[in-house]
């Protein structure tokens, strides 16, 4: 049964999977990682969008992202180009680098977001690249290296996935260490480099033996699938609403500028704009709220408030 379309959700977190054609290397050696990493870096910001994990293995790789203005899509087809024409210069061979298809899956952030951070920096020691998790922190082609502090970019923020372990920057890393230990010590995990609400369930015998929404796309619980295909279906990707385009129009409305809403400046005018525009990122764009904190250089927290406030004033405009 063939698969069917990508769905390509703003704000959503996606874990994709790309894979060398037949199985074979994409990764030849160092000044290939690097030239690939590179890219990504280019393409992450110029969409911009946030990636809180990756692995670089020698036949594939593997990406958590947040989806930002940019369609997963482009943004892939950018990095694999770009990189399929390097290497097969530098290599001198011809024809495709990469499987036709990359895998995509929509997952539930609230559920999966660190399980597929530790899955996807697990991965270098799966693979028998390196023979401990201490020897993980050394490996420079994954994010857990730049986590630790052993690497740099300015694409890739630790504080991203730190945040989740704690509020000062040694306690964060201490448990974030302690989370990967304990992921390693432990059985691979199944069910995170695919979709579906079987695949995170496990074994036929552990499938609930009620009706649930299922679609291989997606990894999260039923209700989770509903409300994905609900609003993909209510919302087709050619008629989304883009949030640049909703920053622009926010930015115009209200008379300020760009600088202004991702400032911490405490003037009415700019914090009704942050609070609207964080309201309609979320209702009409279907950005997350970790994806509007970032935009608007700003904390979660701080986005729920926005938020309600947004509300009241959407509210408030009807009415006049």
């Amino acid at each position: 049964m063939p698969r069917g379309p990508r769905l390509d959700i703003p704000g959503m977190l996606y874990h994709i999977i790309c894979r060398g054609i037949d199985r074979g290397d994409i990764f030849k050696d160092d000044k290939d990682y690097g030239a690939f990493l590179s890219r990504l870096g280019a393409v992450l910001k110029d969409s911009p969008t946030l990636i809180y994990a990756f692995a670089l293995i020698p036949n594939h790789f593997h990406l958590l992202l947040i989806r930002g203005g940019t369609p997963i899509s482009k943004i892939m087809q950018r990095l694999l180009t770009g990189y399929a024409i390097y290497f097969n210069r530098r290599h001198r061979r011809a024809g495709h680098l990469f499987q036709n298809r990359y895998k995509a899956v929509l997952c539930d952030e609230d559920t999966y977001l660190l399980e597929l951070v530790r899955y996807i920096h697990l991965n270098p020691l799966r693979a028998g690249l390196v023979e401990s998790a201490r020897a993980l922190e050394l490996y420079p082609y994954s994010g857990h290296a730049y986590i630790v502090g052993k690497k740099k970019a300015n694409w890739y923020s630790p504080d991203a996935v730190l945040s989740y372990f704690g509020s000062s920057s040694g306690q964060a890393k201490r448990r974030y260490l302690e989370f990967i230990a304990d992921g390693a010590s432990r059985p691979r995990r199944t069910g995170l480099s695919g979709g579906g609400l079987k695949r995170s369930l496990g074994y036929p015998k552990d499938y609930p033996k009620e009706r649930v929404a299922y679609d291989e796309r997606i990894l999260g619980a039923g209700s989770f699938v509903e409300a994905v295909l609900g609003v993909y279906q209510e919302a087709p990707a050619e008629k989304r609403i883009d949030f640049d385009t909703l920053l622009l129009s926010v930015c115009s409305g209200f008379g300020v500028t760009l600088d202004e809403l991702r400032g911490s400046a405490r003037v009415k005018k700019i914090a009704d704009a942050r609070s609207y525009l964080a309201f309609r990122a979320s209702k009409e764009v279907g950005l997350a709220g970790s994806e509007i904190a970032r935009q608007l250089n700003t904390t979660r927290s701080a986005v729920s408030k926005m938020l309600k406030r947004g509300e009241q004033l959407v509210e408030a405009m009807k009415e006049e």
